[in-house]
């Protein structure tokens, strides 16, 4: 990148850090959402609201359901994006895709 896009682009240098750091706690929450640790003890909890009937069978069923595919799911490699993310550059160039030659505007 050439200084005068950097310097241009300095003003957004805040916004490109606030996301930076989202997307990091993002990371952590997911890598912490899949502990197997942790999903076998909501697991655990969700059997004794189930004995305890806190919740239908129902509503235990889905919530199992979701927790053992947090189980199954293989995780994503540290720092690989989360699925269905769009990394800003190539958010750009889909714009820029869409003002491709023959579409006048």
């Amino acid at each position: 990148m050439g200084i005068v896009s950097e310097l241009l682009l300095l003003p957004l240098a805040p916004v490109r850090g606030t996301v930076w750091v989202a997307d990091r706690l993002l990371e952590e929450a997911e890598r912490q959402m899949r502990d197997p640790r942790a999903v076998q003890a909501r697991l655990a909890a969700l059997n004794r609201a189930l004995d305890d009937g806190a919740i239908d069978e129902e509503t235990f069923e889905k919530e199992e359901e979701r927790l053992l595919g947090l189980l199954g799911s293989p995780a994503r490699p540290l720092g690989a994006p989360p699925a269905g993310h769009v990394p800003v550059a190539a958010g750009r160039a889909r714009r820029a895709a869409g003002r491709a030659p023959g579409r006048h505007g």
